[in-house]
């Protein structure tokens, strides 16, 4: 069988990794190599699995990919040496060969946010303080991946520290949307986000405090989720419950199969969710006939939006409408003001232990002027006003708490403007009105943040310019298996994934 037959035959594939495929292919990796790079992580994994396609001519055709497209892109950093990389490949085909499977991953090139380590690999954290810092063993998430056999080929970019929804540093430069370089892809998980939408990696990890997981699949037409808190370990065990790791796909089969490696629970995280995913294969898609949404939109204008958000989100609901869904405006009864409130006094408490760094001058002065901002902030917060703020808090979650025994979910735009120039750092206005905070602009995340509730972006559509947009989808705590069954049913009655970009190797 030719290699463009099974892509053919396996695009509809289900959703089990190890789906029968016909008799195994002998094919040299000259052979249609970026062919091998528009299948699914779930298609790859299954082809890998039957010897449809060995791990030695994947990874050529990823680096072949990354090669041509990445200098335009900057999706990819510190990138691995060609020669060890197809020596791990080798390796694991010739694991196959002695009946060794390795899990889901085996042989898949893996590149890593730029916040997490990988042993023997240079964590940056995108800031030039750490640009020669050598990880010396692997993240949690980074073993987990690990034991499903993926190959660590590099890691992707990110803003300094992860502060920021555009993902730009002094270390790497700026990384560029999959629908247009020359726009942002949207931060802190960009790099990750852009190397799925260009297909240079075949499914991503990235990490959302303040909808890193959310805007930078938005920016880059992708699937991004951010796990209900407690679903993936990794971050303080008590107090800084704000920020979670989560899955990036291409569609949302991937993202399912990627959640279930680095989900939970974790014995030694004290509010680890101990109810075990199903496995992928248990997963089907919602019937929407059943689903009432609760469309918050822009808060009644409480939120800035750049003109034609709304309206293409506004679209994406009316095709679910045509397939049975109810939509009905929604507001929270809560003062949006005191919420924003809220997020800026509880992330800048989560700076404190930056202090160290702003009380060192030599330090300092390689710091970016937000992430100082951030930490000045957190030197004038008293006590009281953290007391207050996770009050505040407990009392939004109880009205998500309130809407979703009204609603099965409640639904936002991922973002309030479109992708813009990733030559400007951060939009300092929006419809007229100004933005006083350098992340104001993506106030429309912080309900999902502060809740903790499991949390979905899907592909809306694009505007005139061509330029992607994606609506966040919200369901109750520990609900994850029902967000990401919503998803897969949203992907049947719309066909934003399937539109892929016209890659550019210059600008």
């Amino acid at each position: 069988m030719k290699r463009r037959t099974f892509l053919s035959t396996s695009i509809n594939a289900s959703l089990a990794a190890s789906v029968s495929l016909p008799a195994p292919l002998s094919l040299l990796a000259s052979e249609l190599p970026a062919d091998i790079t528009e299948l699914s992580a779930s298609q790859l994994s299954a082809a890998i699995r039957s010897r449809q396609a060995s791990c030695l001519e994947v990874m050529q055709a990823y680096l072949q990919r990354i090669e041509r497209y990445n200098p335009v892109y900057n999706a990819i950093v510190n990138l691995a040496e060609w020669d060890s990389l197809l020596d791990q490949a080798r390796r694991a085909d010739v694991a196959l060969d002695r009946g060794e499977y390795w899990g889901w991953m085996h042989g898949m090139p893996q590149a890593i946010k730029d916040l997490a380590n990988v042993e023997g690999m240079i964590t940056t954290s995108g800031s030039p303080l750490y640009a020669t810092r050598v990880a010396d063993s692997d993240s949690s998430l980074v073993a987990s991946l690990r034991q499903q056999g993926a190959i660590f080929i590099g890691k992707t970019n990110t803003p300094e520290f992860g502060l920021g929804s555009q993902t730009y540093n002094a270390v790497f430069g700026a990384t560029g949307s999959a629908c247009n370089p020359l726009l942002t892809a949207g931060g802190s998980s960009g790099g990750a986000a852009s190397g799925l939408g260009t297909h240079m990696l075949p499914v991503a990890d990235g990490s959302d405090m303040m909808g890193s997981l959310r805007n930078p699949a938005a920016f880059n037409n992708i699937i991004g989720f951010r796990p209900s808190k407690g679903r993936v370990g990794g971050g303080d065990p008590f107090y800084q419950r704000l920020s979670t790791s989560g899955p990036m796909g291409r569609n949302t089969e991937d993202t399912i199969r990627f959640l279930h490696t680095i989900a939970g629970p974790v014995n030694d995280q004290p509010y680890s969710i101990q109810e075990r995913l199903p496995e992928a294969e248990q997963y089907t898609p919602l019937n929407l006939r059943d689903i009432k949404i609760g469309w918050m939109g822009d808060f009644e204008n409480y939120l800035a939006m750049e003109a034609g958000v709304l309206e293409v989100c506004e679209y994406s609901l009316r095709q679910l409408e045509a397939s049975g869904v109810t939509v009905e405006p929604c507001m929270p009864e809560f003062d949006m003001s005191e919420l924003w409130r809220t997020w800026t006094d509880l992330r800048h408490w989560s700076r404190t232990p930056a202090q160290e760094m702003y009380n060192d001058p030599a330090r300092r002065v390689l710091l970016k002027p937000e992430y100082i901002w951030e930490i000045e902030q957190s030197l004038e917060l008293t006590a009281r006003q953290v007391y207050e703020a996770g009050n505040a808090r407990a009392r939004w979650y109880r009205e998500v708490v309130r809407l979703l025994e009204q609603y099965d979910f409640l639904v936002l735009p991922s973002a309030q403007v479109f992708p813009f120039s990733k030559e400007v750092h951060w939009p300092t206005e929006i419809a007229g009105r100004k933005m006083d905070t350098y992340h104001r602009w993506m106030e429309v995340v912080i309900g999902g943040s502060l809740a903790g509730n499991p949390v979905v972006n899907v592909p809306a559509g694009f505007d005139g310019q061509g330029r992607p947009m994606g609506i966040q989808v919200m369901g109750r705590f520990g609900q994850d298996q029902k967000v990401l069954e919503f998803a897969l049913a949203y992907e049947q009655v719309t066909d934003y994934l399937q539109q892929q970009p016209v890659l550019v190797e210059k600008v």
